[in-house]
């Protein structure tokens, strides 16, 4: 399994274009799905899905990351599972087969080793919804940053065309008044 690890690894930075293509790609579907379950409102949904646009790069480089990080190993966790044949494992499918066929009551307190996957299933919800949290911040960030530079090169171009008038009717009243 180190073996298929690091040739995950390997594909992973040599394909980097192509992750980052899919992760674009799930990025544009999640982002649509998202604000169009959370927000009926047409505008505030054309505006959410615009801002969505904006943070799309700094989603993309944080993704990136994480994924050269943590994808190889996971890939190689789910391809380990797949074709392993552990004993206790058939041993618990048996088990499940024969508590599917039997009514179990709704009380039935589940196995440990149920609420342990329970636990590690809820901790992955929770990193992920702080990393999209992270995500949104710096993507709003992102644009109210984007916004005040345009703000602040608009108002520069505005007081240098204001000079230049300025000058120019400072030339023509001296011109008008030095024939």
């Amino acid at each position: 399994m180190n073996d298929v690890f690091v040739l995950l690894e390997n594909l992973i930075n040599r394909e980097e274009n192509t992750v980052k293509l899919i992760v674009g790609s799930l990025y544009d579907i999640g982002t649509v799905n998202i604000i169009n379950q959370k927000f009926k409102s047409r505008t505030f949904n054309n505006i959410l899905k615009r801002i969505s646009l904006v943070s799309k790069p700094a989603f993309k480089v944080i993704i990136w990351r994480w994924a050269k990080k943590n994808l190889p190993q996971l890939i190689a966790n789910w391809c380990e599972k797949k074709v392993s044949f552990d004993p206790e494992n058939s041993q618990t499918k048996k088990i499940e087969l024969a508590a599917t066929k039997q009514d179990i009551s709704p009380t039935a307190i589940p196995p440990l080793k149920y609420k342990i996957q329970d636990i590690r299933y809820l901790r992955f919800q929770v990193n992920l919804l702080t990393n999209l949290l992270g995500i949104y911040v710096i993507g709003s960030l992102t644009l109210v940053s984007g916004g005040l530079l345009w703000l602040s090169h608009e108002m520069q171009q505005s007081r240098q065309q204001t000079i230049q008038e300025i000058q120019t009717q400072i030339k023509i009243l001296e011109a008008n008044h030095n024939p």
